[in-house]
């Protein structure tokens, strides 16, 4: 599956600190893999090898890459800060719940994506005894416009914003299936917003297909998306039987409530007066 890339420093304009963007163009390239060597990266990111081996050994004494053998990996300190900015959402504060109910009463997998930047990250997911192996994980980034999650909250952002995401992230192809014309996804998006329910058939993973619906916030404007996903074969068979835009719904209004009442909370906590 292709994945978003940081592009090169000499690319961008004078408001970017290059040598930080080299260091995250080491650390995107690192993400992928179990451990690599100063060459293999040199020559994959096109930068001298004196370059990548200063910007790993910053990364190593900042303990955010680990040597092994005279390669080098990401550590587990990423892992921190990405938990630690989780814990802090008032949405993942509420959601592990519904998603444990949507789990279990679906047999599939199930998650909530939510958007930053021009991508889809997925939040949570909760995997069932019946998930076969699959590149989805928490933290995955992925394109918006080919998942069932990511095409449900474009159709519930604000048209400029929607148009800022397509404009600048595109539509590009991962599988046959994916839809890369921007007017057949916009009339998608449109068939999504009245029928507030979404469909990867096989888009983002060709073996995939996937169900989705918005979490809105009072404005009915898309915060999140929660989705069902599992084998094309299976989810087709399961779609016969079982109410997934109701399900999904139901979960959906769910987490907003409680993400409502989470919010309330913190408001009041940090108001005593109110």
């Amino acid at each position: 599956m292709s994945r978003p890339t940081i592009s090169d420093p000499a690319e961008m304009d004078g408001r970017v600190a290059r040598t930080t963007v080299t260091s995250f163009r080491i650390v995107d390239a690192l993400r992928d893999r179990d451990a690599v060597g100063v060459t293999e990266l040199a020559d994959e990111l096109s930068l001298g090898k004196g370059t990548v081996h200063k910007h790993l050994n910053t990364l190593h004494e900042m303990e955010y890459v680990v040597k092994e053998k005279g390669k080098y990996r990401l550590s587990l300190g990423f892992l921190g800060l990405g938990a630690s900015v989780r814990t802090r959402m008032p949405i993942y504060r509420v959601i592990q719940q519904p998603l444990e109910n949507l789990a279990e009463s679906t047999g599939e997998a199930a998650s909530v994506l939510i958007p930053e930047h021009t991508s889809g990250i997925y939040l949570a997911r909760v995997t069932t005894g019946n998930e076969p192996p699959a590149e989805l994980y928490e933290g995955k980034r992925v394109p918006l416009t080919a998942t069932a999650a990511g095409k449900a909250i474009l159709a519930y952002l604000p048209a400029d914003e929607r148009d800022r995401i397509l404009d600048e992230s595109g539509l590009p192809k991962l599988t046959d299936n994916t839809i890369t014309d921007r007017e057949t996804m916009l009339e998608e998006l449109q068939t999504i917003h009245d029928d507030r329910t979404a469909h990867d058939r096989g888009e983002l993973e060709a073996d995939r297909h996937c169900v989705a619906s918005p979490i809105t916030d009072a404005d009915n404007t898309a915060i999140a998306a929660v989705s069902v996903s599992g084998p094309a074969e299976r989810m087709r068979e399961k779609s016969i039987r079982q109410d997934f835009p109701s399900i999904l719904g139901s979960t959906a209004t769910s987490i907003k409530n409680r993400v409502a009442n989470e919010q309330s909370k913190r408001q009041a906590s940090a108001d005593p007066n109110r």
